[in-house]
């Protein structure tokens, strides 16, 4: 079973030290995310069922909104990772170029070579997270921060803004499907009906998976689950709801507690009460 060893979140998102051993459901996020192995096996995720190897010398590049999974064999040896959930908002407000880290194209290479100048800012910032010794809010943010601008002058298409224009076939912006993904966010713990959905902007059922697929590169279901997660994310974290998870599972329109911690489990890889244990909250969430 997959332990969380430290959780830190704020307005950076989140950065996560896991030892996992279980399977991850096919899921995206709205940040940019970047995995490291810190210790352990050698593994490998699954982008867009390509599957790329995790090694002290790889890491993984996720863009925003890119479906991506873990699987691993039955009896398949512990690794431990740092994986990184990091707010293009946030990096902008710190470097206002680097909006384009919220773009579905941002990192053109999903496996990259690890150099030694990241592995140290890596393992450094490893360091960190597991002291006995709370992180300043200030300390981890700009070890952080540091970081991340390394990875994305190295590898991402920032600077390139002619990488970032997407080629025919790509994410198409849509204003039927906006207006879907509207009241999705509004509502996360509405139960949400795709056929009522496809038909409150007009239309069919099959026209609606066609077209929130080009617009968001997900299907609806995918996006409706990644905006529980986030907001289960949030709410976790957050002091008030500690002792909470049924109150929470209800919020977010769960029939039942354990439906809810297996959707946790599957997509975040531990179980809500596991991850409160070990989240530090920081200031900006």
């Amino acid at each position: 079973m997959t332990t969380a060893l430290r959780i830190a979140q704020g307005r950076f998102g989140r950065v996560s030290l896991l030892d996992m051993d279980t399977p991850l459901a096919p899921h995206a996020h709205s940040q940019c995310h970047a995995i490291f192995k810190v210790s352990g096996a050698d593994s490998a995720f699954y982008i867009n069922d390509e599957r790329l190897p995790v090694t002290e010398r790889t890491a993984i590049l996720v863009n925003a909104w890119e479906p991506h999974y873990f699987f691993s064999e039955p009896d398949f040896p512990r690794t431990v990772y740092l994986v990184l959930y990091i707010e293009p908002e946030w990096m902008s407000s710190l470097h206002s170029p680097l909006h384009v880290a919220a773009h579905p194209r941002f990192f053109p290479q999903s496996c990259v070579a690890l150099p030694a100048d990241i592995r140290r800012r890596v393992d450094h910032l490893v360091a960190l997270m597991m002291s006995l010794v709370p992180v300043s809010q200030d300390k981890l943010e700009s070890e952080l921060f540091e970081l991340m601008v390394a990875v994305c002058e190295r590898y991402s298409a920032w600077g390139r803004h002619d990488a970032l224009f997407l080629p025919p076939g790509g994410l198409v912006q849509d204003a039927r499907i906006n207006k879907a993904i509207a009241a999705i966010r509004s509502n996360p713990g509405q139960t949400q009906d795709i056929e009522q959905l496809a038909h409150s902007v007009h239309l069919s059922r099959a026209q609606f998976f066609l077209r929130f697929k080009r617009s968001t590169g997900l299907t609806p279901a995918m996006f409706i689950n990644m905006q529980r997660a986030e907001v289960a994310c949030k709410r976790l974290a957050q002091e008030s709801y500690y002792g909470s998870v049924g109150k929470l599972a209800d919020e977010l329109g769960f029939t039942d507690q354990a439906h809810f911690t297996r959707f946790i489990r599957n997509h975040l890889c531990v179980t809500p009460t596991d991850y409160q244990r070990v989240v530090h909250l920081y200031d900006g969430l």
